[in-house]
């Protein structure tokens, strides 16, 4: 058995308990890091295959991204782990029949692509490879979507910019208790409009004040003697 061989058995293990622990796993904290296990491992296989712009790609999208966001929304938001789990058994049969025909479909499409050809895929590969040797990994994937798939490529980047539009859209719609930023009068403001000034004029003392303020014990008692 060759070494390449070894390492795949292992990742491929890694991936699939990885991948059992994201399902299984009772804290959404601990599905989402295993779920970024699962991803590194899927990526060591396809660095294995030869595949390395895949590879490289899925460590940055997902890891390097989709996975950062589901994090920092799960450990920022106070998920209650009892009303998730209230309803758990009630989803379990249909979960089962979903997983099930996936399951089914996709031993389908390998014992098509594999079993079912009469000649070898490591041979077909072979040929394949010899015929484009001289090419590299990304610039063969580049020239394939650029050619053979441009019109699915473009059609793909049409549906994201709707998707970009439609999201900056909703965002920006004016609620009733929502306040927006004006750059333009942030702009155009003038010291008049933020700052008032206000002139008082200056306070004089009373002479009544100013002897009350001198002697404030004696105020009563020379009160009373004036009076009699």
């Amino acid at each position: 058995m060759e070494f390449t061989t070894v390492l795949f058995y292992i990742f491929a293990a890694l991936l699939t308990v990885s991948g059992l622990k994201v399902i299984t796993s009772r804290n959404p904290v601990g599905a989402a890091l295993f779920l970024v296990l699962a991803f590194f491992n899927a990526a060591a296989i396809w660095m294995l295959l030869q595949a390395e712009f895949l590879a490289i790609l899925l460590v940055l999208v997902y890891v390097g991204a989709v996975m950062v966001l589901f994090l920092f929304v799960v450990m920022m938001l106070d998920i209650n782990l009892d009303i998730l789990r209230k309803d758990f058994r009630r989803f379990v049969p249909m979960a089962t029949l979903v997983g099930a025909i996936i399951v089914i479909e996709t031993a389908l499409i390998l014992w098509h692509g594999y079993g079912a050809t009469t000649t070898p895929v490591h041979d077909l590969a072979a040929s394949v490879a010899g015929a484009t040797s001289a090419m590299p990994n990304t610039r063969l994937i580049g020239k394939v979507i650029y050619t053979d798939y441009i019109f699915a490529f473009e059609i793909a980047g049409l549906v994201l910019l709707v998707a970009i539009i439609a999201a900056v859209a909703l965002t920006a719609r004016q609620g009733k208790d929502s306040k927006r930023q004006r750059v333009s009068q942030q702009v155009k403001v003038r010291r008049e409009d933020r700052v008032r000034l206000v002139k008082m004029p200056a306070e004089k003392v009373l002479p009544e004040a100013a002897a009350s303020e001198a002697a404030p014990g004696n105020t009563g008692a020379g009160t009373v003697g004036n009076k009699a």
